[in-house]
């Protein structure tokens, strides 16, 4: 109707309504009639996105890799994204591919330059680390781009079938020192475990013949108590017998006293 036109957008898109190379009207999700002949609709979308992405690089050990991985974003800032890719939008388009393919060229883009410098510094087995995602945050690129980053994930990280091979020989080699190991310390526990328990049987026959022998010595000093008292009463009762002795003796001599003299006298007679 005379070049007017009315344009609609989802809450997830940001429209901007461009007059003169003026921007007259902005927003999500807004709602406008325009007149086509002098005006530009741009829509930038504002979901968030999932980007995948797969590319060859070279480690540190001159080993090439392939990685495989996906970047998830989102625009935070979709006036400057506008002005940067064209999103201009075709009366019965609601977004221009051109610049979401463009946007995600140059974010796979981004992602491969610093893959590459975090890959170059560690072999294949160290490669791609949490700080990619850091770092492509705050890339200029990104920035400039108003993209905000949500998130950076790898699948997967595959070497040749050659270094394959050998990082699978090395692998397997490791495990299997682990399992000697694990073999070599459950036997060193095993032999440390009889040598506590012998240990202990001695220490406990040990203590046994300790109380044998005191036993025996207590015995033995019982024993000596026992004859040294017995000594002591022989001793008394041989003292006691001897005064016994001695005062019968005393008894018979004064009785026999008297008996002496009467027997002298008729002799004398």
């Amino acid at each position: 109707m005379l070049g007017f036109r009315y344009a609609k957008a989802d809450p997830t898109t940001y429209v901007l309504h461009c007059r003169n190379g003026k921007v007259r009207r902005e927003g999500a999700g807004l709602s406008l009639l325009y007149f086509a002949p002098v005006s530009t609709i741009v829509k930038v979308p504002l979901e968030s996105r999932d980007l995948p992405f797969v590319f060859n690089e070279t480690t540190a050990d001159f080993q090439e890799v392939a990685i495989q991985g996906q970047i998830s974003y989102r625009v935070s800032e979709p006036r400057r994204l506008a002005a940067m890719l064209d999103f201009s939008a075709q009366p019965d388009s609601n977004i221009n591919m051109d610049g979401d393919e463009q946007l995600g060229t140059r974010l796979v883009l981004a992602a491969q330059v610093l893959t590459r410098s975090v890959v170059q510094k560690r072999p294949p087995r160290e490669a791609i680390v949490a700080e990619v995602r850091n770092d492509l945050s705050q890339a200029e690129a990104v920035v400039m781009l108003g993209v905000e980053i949500l998130a950076v994930s790898v699948q997967c990280i595959r070497p040749t079938p050659d270094m394959a091979k050998a990082l699978e020989a090395e692998a397997r080699e490791r495990l299997k020192q682990g399992a000697d190991l694990a073999v070599y310390e459950r036997r060193n526990a095993s032999i440390q475990q009889e040598r506590i328990i012998k240990e202990n049987e001695l220490n406990t026959e040990i203590a046994v013949e300790e109380k044998k022998r005191e036993i025996r010595e207590r015995q033995m000093a019982a024993e000596i108590s026992v004859e040294e008292r017995r000594a002591d009463l022989v001793d008394k009762r041989v003292a006691n017998e001897r005064k016994t002795a001695d005062s019968q003796a005393y008894q018979l001599e004064a009785t026999l006293k008297p008996l002496r003299g009467f027997a002298r006298s008729p002799r004398e007679l």
